[in-house]
């Protein structure tokens, strides 16, 4: 039986219709048509389906649509107006200083884990705008990147660090 259940979603109220039980993913990929999330291992192992909720990140495939009723979901699609707020910049860029570092360093291949790799790394340089390899290193653990490309992945999170200011 669906239900109706509403959430704010990359800056816009949304009303979804999806039982309660539904996993997030579904109602985001099917229902609501993006494709940022990716279904990827379904066990939350992934991270290919990460999203922030209220700013922190949530495996979409595990998370019911019934978590996330009133709070704010953030996708891929929604990094760059978030980042526009977060700098209270009055023009929404077309990439995150993140999604540019990706870009520079060449660090997304086959794109499975790039919403992933995307999301977790958000979380953090709101988080700690300076970090460390280590940091680094510790928050992406469980991003799975089936390319290996995960020393350019560092990279360019350091790139994105510094360019926002930060020191990484």
């Amino acid at each position: 039986m669906a239900d109706s259940s509403k959430f704010r979603l990359n800056g816009s109220e949304v009303a979804v219709t999806s039982a309660a039980d539904t996993p997030l993913l579904y109602v985001l990929s099917d229902e609501l048509k993006l494709q940022g999330p990716r279904f990827g291992c379904g066990l939350a192992q992934c991270g290919s389906c990460s999203v922030l909720v209220d700013g922190v990140e949530l495996r979409s495939c595990v998370t019911p649509l019934s978590a996330v009723a009133g709070k704010t979901v953030t996708t891929l699609e929604g990094l760059p107006a978030l980042h526009a707020a977060s700098k209270g910049l009055a023009k929404v860029p077309e990439y995150t200083p993140l999604q540019q570092a990706l870009i520079d360093t060449q660090a997304i291949q086959c794109g499975f884990c790039t919403n992933g790799i995307q999301i977790k790394a958000t979380e953090l340089l709101s988080k700690n705008p300076a970090p460390s390899e280590q940091d680094i290193r510790t928050a992406m653990n469980g991003h799975l990147c089936r390319c290996g490309t995960y020393p350019k992945i560092i990279a360019a999170i350091q790139q994105a660090a510094r360019s926002m200011g930060g020191k990484a």
